[in-house]
Parts: structure tokens; C-alpha cells; sequence
């Protein structure tokens, strides 16, 4: 569990870096980008800020490149917002939450599906043997007798 300084820098530094990418990066390559976390170590000197990018494969590569070439930009930046004496090195990761979430999802229609076929065969669908197969205590008394 990180310390509460190193969670409120993490949040400030997500603030940071996503006003950045919104107002101070001009770069074209710069898609409908969006800032969902930032993980800090322990000893505030390695940021993970996690974005996701709305678009086409191409777009999250031109994002990514565009991030790599700003990368330096916005680092000065958080470091002279926050006033550390280092300012924490970024490194950009696209987030896979979205496309698990996809794959979630389409795992979730499979399922369904299954499940309406298997309805359909059991709603016309009949018993193999005697409807009740279970042995009942009056019919142990009619066989004794």
C-alpha cells in the first residue's frame, strides 16, 4: 500500500499531465486521448500514466509516438507544478482495460447464446425414462405385501 503522499502526487500528476496533453501539446499526431491513472513508486522517481486513445490502430501508434516526443515537455512541467527537488520520469503505457472490457463483453454474448440454444432444445425436450424416477415409501409397502 503506497503512502497517502504518494497517492495525492500520483492524482496531481494525472491532473497535471492531462492538462498538459489537452492545452500545451500541439502535436497532429495527438489523438482523443485520456488520462485513466498514474501509478508512483514509493520513492516518487518513476511515474506509469496510463491513458487510453480513442481511434483506429493507427491513431493509438500516432499517439504513442506523439507522447514519446512530448514526454520530456511534460515531465519539466510536473516537476515544476509540484516543486520536488527530481522530478519523477514519465513512462506512457496504454491502458488494455477497454479492450479486455471488449473481450468481456464477448465472451458475455457467447455465454448468452449458449444459453437460449440450450432453452430451445430443453423446451421441446422429454424425459428418457419414467418421469419420476425415484423410489417412494408406499411403493416399498405394496411389494412386502
Amino acid at each position: 500500500m503506497s503512502s497517502p503522499r504518494v497517492l495525492k502526487l500520483a492524482d496531481q500528476i494525472k491532473v497535471i499531465v492531462a492538462e498538459m496533453l489537452e492545452r500545451r501539446v500541439k502535436d497532429p499526431r495527438l489523438g482523443f486521448i485520456t488520462v485513466t491513472d498514474v501509478r508512483l513508486t514509493g520513492d516518487s522517481r518513476e511515474a506509469s500514466v496510463f491513458y487510453t486513445v480513442y481511434g483506429s490502430a493507427e491513431d493509438r501508434a500516432g499517439t504513442a509516438a506523439a507522447l514519446r516526443s512530448a514526454t520530456g515537455l511534460i515531465r519539466s512541467q510536473v516537476g515544476k507544478q509540484l516543486g520536488l527537488r527530481f522530478a519523477p520520469t514519465l513512462a506512457f503505457i496504454e491502458d488494455a482495460v477497454p479492450e479486455t472490457a471488449r473481450q468481456i463483453d464477448d465472451l458475455l454474448a457467447q455465454a448468452k447464446a449458449g444459453d437460449a440454444e440450450v432453452a430451445e432444445r430443453a423446451a421441446g425436450a422429454s424425459y428418457a425414462g419414467d418421469p419420476d424416477p425415484y423410489k417412494h415409501a408406499d411403493d416399498e409397502t405394496e411389494d412386502e405385501g
